[in-house]
């Protein structure tokens, strides 16, 4: 028995949406919520619901099952659903909240004399020649680009009442910011919408007609790039060729306001081409997830207490990183700690004349990466340095592209993605030459190379000159360079090699060990849990009377409470001001705990079709900090939900109220 994967991921963008809907939470952080949940949505329709779509398609075409078609209705009424509530924790909730803190969003005809003149002197030129009106009428129908606003909008001819027409109006939130803050009044701060801005000027959009209605939509489009196999293409250059494509995608959704009838909503399908499948209702306000830029202030009321990344080392520690990390295993903690440790060290080495080369992977790095600028830095200084640029990460392969091309031009070697296997491990290796031999540094982590995301992903890296696991890593970039498959890992659990076995032997001894009526139990925390085969074993498991305890943060396939089943297995889910990102798995072993960190997810395509790597945390003072975290976690009764039958998001509950983002942060602090 398996939840379906798309209801459970829906199911974790209702726990975002209940965050939005939380009055505990401050005003602008049940803002960012909704951005949250948007974007989320935004992103899972031209993606996993463009390919449920396509094999609908298939399938039709075949005359095969009917399954995928169960499936995407059951998605359709459950994002409807989501969708109602959202629209009432915006208009019931949000909008009279900002009206007590004097913040007035208002529409186009309540502009005073002031506002009307700052719109004209700042926007009309801009709005009439972004906003051109697209006519059904034109010569192969209008065409709505991926991602962009529209008004659909009936006019008259202004002479001519019974000459009407269909338009498109395009809203130019890509090009335009989003919200605009327009002269005070009465002591209120006035925000209008960009596409009130456009309501403002119809007239000037159509000096001769009068605009009877206009509805807002939204258009999401299939995101995968489809790579052509063209003879003599790398894949740097098959993505380059592809990226133009997803703009014009096939459809997979077109988000329209409810308000607009029944008769004007199959005038607009069929002037797209849509089917019935493909319209889906929401408010008259689409692309919530421009409400990151929504012009609060610097309230910190309105916010979430602050939290300043804590500084992990010493100054003396960091003034010299290679004889700290000689010295002891560095265990950092994103965002509760500076990011700061991971760059200083790449810096170090570029300049370190003992150094002879970096080898990295990177997946997804900042715009401005400082890391990037390290490595090209340690190129230029003649350096190794080795990179394999996964440049198949979706919606950063031009960034990818950018830093691959910056990084060859200052002397790395580059190696861009393998056309069947995706590179997601977030690991590096330095090699040193002290006293006449190569000592190996080696960086293992659970999120990304990226100063940005650092400080709202939580993550967790390793620091270390332990030879075993730099043997482990070199032999990875080894496959990497040349595609050798390696005889052995030692410490290092490496998908698609031994992680999935490694994993399996781990959990077969706490199966052995509750057989012979000894405790048995596991932890395991991950962004995903979906692939059938494990959670077959976690059931397993679970029959022989293993105490298994998941925390998940977004999909989870596996169904707990089942009597008989899964009756030993609970699993919670935590959402808060931090995207919960790390991958930990501790087994209790027979007294002898283990514990791993991971960029892994319990997904097929992670354990089979990705480059992972899990590592071990051995240390006794850093296993304990990470053993404090998931108790936290798994006590959280306050951003905590249970994954139950129903898949109901309940909270978890308790007498003393803790929180374990904030908690585990003032154990870092106190510590």
């Amino acid at each position: 028995m398996f939840f379906d994967r798309e209801l459970s991921w829906l199911s974790f963008n209702h726990r975002v949406l209940q965050e939005a809907g939380d009055p505990q939470n401050p005003l602008f952080e049940r803002i960012k919520f909704l951005a949250i949940y948007s974007s989320n949505l935004d992103e899972f329709f031209r993606v996993r619901v463009a390919l449920y779509q396509q094999l609908e398609r298939i399938e039709k075409k075949q005359g095969g099952s009917a399954e995928t078609s169960k499936i995407l209705k059951k998605i359709r009424s459950t994002v409807i659903r989501q969708q109602d509530l959202f629209g009432k924790i915006f208009t019931k909730e949000i909008l009279p909240e900002l009206k007590k803190q004097g913040i007035r969003l208002i529409n186009h005809t309540q502009v005073n004399d002031e506002q009307r003149a700052y719109l004209i002197s700042n926007f009309k030129d801009r709005i009439l020649e972004l906003s051109k009106p697209i006519s059904f009428e034109q010569e192969g129908g209008p065409f709505l680009r991926d991602r962009e606003l529209y008004f659909f909008a009936r006019a008259t001819d202004r002479e001519k009442p019974r000459d009407e027409h269909y338009y498109f109006i395009p809203i130019p939130s890509l090009s335009l910011e989003r919200f605009v803050e327009l002269p005070a009044f009465n002591g209120n701060r006035v925000i209008i919408i960009l596409d009130e801005v456009v309501r403002f000027f119809f007239p000037d959009l159509f000096p001769a007609e009068l605009v009877r209605f206009s509805y807002e939509v939204k258009m999401s489009r299939d995101a995968e790039l489809y790579l052509e196999d063209e003879p003599g293409q790398d894949m740097v250059r098959k993505i380059i060729n592809s990226l133009p494509k997803r703009k014009t995608g096939n459809p997979s959704r077109l988000l329209y306001d409810s308000a607009i009838s029944k008769a004007h909503v199959k005038v607009m399908r069929k002037s797209l081409g849509l089917n019935r499948a493909e319209m889906i209702p929401g408010g008259p306000v689409h692309n919530f997830n421009d409400l990151f830029s929504f012009p609060i202030g610097n309230d910190e009321e309105l916010c979430f207490e602050p939290q300043e990344p804590l500084s992990k080392l010493s100054e003396k520690e960091t003034k010299d990183l290679f004889k700290t990390i000689a010295q002891k295993d560095v265990l950092l903690h994103f965002p509760y700690e500076q990011y700061d440790p991971v760059i200083s060290l790449l810096e170090e080495a570029a300049v370190d004349p003992q150094v002879e080369s970096i080898f990295i992977t990177i997946y997804r790095v900042a715009k401005e990466s400082r890391v990037c600028k390290a490595l090209a830095i340690a190129a230029k200084n003649g350096k190794e340095v080795l990179v394999f640029n996964e440049v198949k990460a979706r919606f950063d392969e031009e960034s990818n592209i950018y830093w691959g091309k910056e990084l060859e031009k200052a002397g790395a070697k580059l190696i861009y993605s393998f056309e069947h296997l995706k590179v997601h491990s977030k690991v590096f290796l330095i090699k040193r030459k002290e006293n006449g031999s190569i000592r190996r540094y080696s960086y293992l982590g659970t999120g990304n190379f990226n100063e940005k995301t650092s400080l709202i992903y939580a993550d967790h890296a390793l620091l270390t000159k332990s030879d075993t696991l730099g043997r482990d890593l070199e032999r990875l970039f080894d496959f990497l360079r040349d595609q050798r498959e390696p005889d052995k890992f030692n410490s290092l659990l490496v998908a698609p090699f031994n992680m999935r076995e490694g994993l399996n032997r781990l959990i077969d001894f706490e199966i052995s060990k509750a057989q012979q009526g000894k405790k048995a139990e596991m932890t395991l925390k991950m962004n995903s849990l979906e692939d059938k085969k494990m959670i077959r074993k976690l059931y397993e498991a679970s029959k022989a009377g293993v105490k298994v305890k998941i925390i998940v943060r977004g999909i989870c396939c596996l169904i707990p409470g089942i009597k008989g089943m899964s009756e030993n297995i609970e699993v919670i889910s935590i959402v808060d001001r931090y995207l919960e990102h790390a991958r930990i798995w501790k087994f209790y072993h027979g007294g002898r705990p283990m514990l791993f960190l991971a960029s892994a997810d319990w997904m097929k395509r992670n354990l089979s079709k990705r480059i992972e790597v899990g590592f071990p945390v051995r240390d006794a003072a850093l296993k304990a900090q990470i053993n404090h975290l998931l108790d936290l976690q798994l006590a959280d009764n306050h951003k905590g939900r249970k994954i139950n039958k129903t898949q109901s998001n309940s909270r978890i509950k308790g007498k003393r109220q803790v929180r374990s983002q904030r908690d585990f942060y003032r154990f870092l602090r106190d510590t």
